[in-house]
């Protein structure tokens, strides 16, 4: 493919669609830096949006970098230009994710259908009605993530029982560790923190459970209970699947990232309302029995949650002047 010549205006308008990418706790961890000479788009690892406790390998960090650059590629294939990525190019610096060039075609499997899903993927933590995720659209998003690599395996009654019973030993896991319970409260917003532009204000928080078996991280644990914030029943038979890898590096996380946004996008498009749940896998003892029994050695990287429910708010986003550098 032809290299092709980008202006600086295009490449703002994709990263800016690129950061609307979902990320741990919403930490937006990426940092961009566009050459003009060489028409090289960089990402960085901000080590400054880090979580030691949580995340100390940084497989969330790179999930959500993974997420960004799914985005990139689909809003440059919109703006007619194939994105190519070089995955940590560079060995001796484990902090460059990607080095990001620009080509003419548009490669044949690149999804431009999606680009209208990325400005309205959402995180939602309300309850969702009983209506079953027909298997066709199940279905659509497992070869969704296929196409990226990875594995998105629909529980059974079985599996997803155990899912929600390792959120439930999570969460009491979390309750005991104090430095846990503090690193998490920097990342939830309080409502005095209005014109924050990171981390999860008490808009996203969703209603307090008093009934249901959904897993839904109650992030309200983690700061002070917003005034008149509702209780729920959650579904009692939540549709789950766990995304999975064969192999678990940080080319495999940045991969599950992009496979993680390219299903996110698409069940968006096809109407339907999406959680995440990284709780038990921040637990390496959890984290490994959440993976689908059927794969025997597949590498379970995050809990998916599948349903029909109302219309959420977005969450922030930083400014592009903060994570983006143009020279």
């Amino acid at each position: 493919m032809k290299t092709a010549h980008v202006d600086v205006a295009e490449v703002v308008s994709w990263v800016g669609d690129a950061v609307a990418a979902p990320s741990m706790h919403n930490a937006q961890p990426w940092l961009f830096g566009y050459r003009r000479s060489s028409g090289e788009l960089t990402l960085r690892a901000d080590l400054a949006r880090t979580m030691p406790r949580a995340d100390p390998a940084m497989r969330g960090l790179h999930l959500g970098c993974g997420a960004a650059l799914f985005n990139l590629r689909v809003a440059a294939a919109h703006g007619g230009r194939s994105a190519a990525l070089r995955l940590l190019p560079d060995p001796a610096d484990p902090l460059l994710l990607a080095v990001c060039t620009f080509s003419v075609p548009v490669r044949d499997d690149t999804p431009t259908d999606l680009f209208p899903a990325i400005r309205r993927r959402r995180t939602n933590r309300q309850p969702f009605s009983g209506e079953p995720v027909a298997p066709e659209l199940r279905d659509a998003l497992s070869a969704a993530a296929r196409l990226e690599g990875a594995r998105l395996a629909f529980a059974g009654s079985w599996h997803a029982e155990t899912l929600v019973d390792l959120v439930r030993t999570a969460e009491a896991e979390e309750a005991t560790v104090p430095a846990v319970r503090r690193e998490l409260a920097q990342w939830v917003a309080t409502t005095a923190e209005r014109g924050r532009a990171d981390g999860i204000p008490p808009a996203a928080f969703g209603p307090r459970r008093y009934g249901g078996k959904a897993p839904v991280r109650d992030f309200a644990t983690a700061t002070a209970e917003p005034t008149g914030r509702p209780a729920a029943v959650f579904e009692e038979t939540p549709c789950l699947a766990v995304l999975e890898t064969a192999d678990d590096s940080a080319p495999d996380w940045l991969r599950a990232g992009q496979a993680l946004e390219r299903v996110w996008l698409q069940a968006t498009a096809d109407g339907l309302a999406v959680s995440v749940n990284s709780q038990a896998f921040e637990w390496p003892e959890l984290r490994w029995a959440a993976r689908d029994p059927r794969s025997g050695r597949g590498r379970p990287q995050l809990m998916l949650r599948f349903g029909y429910g109302p219309e959420v708010p977005a969450t922030p986003r930083r400014d592009l002047s903060e994570v983006l550098e143009i020279r």
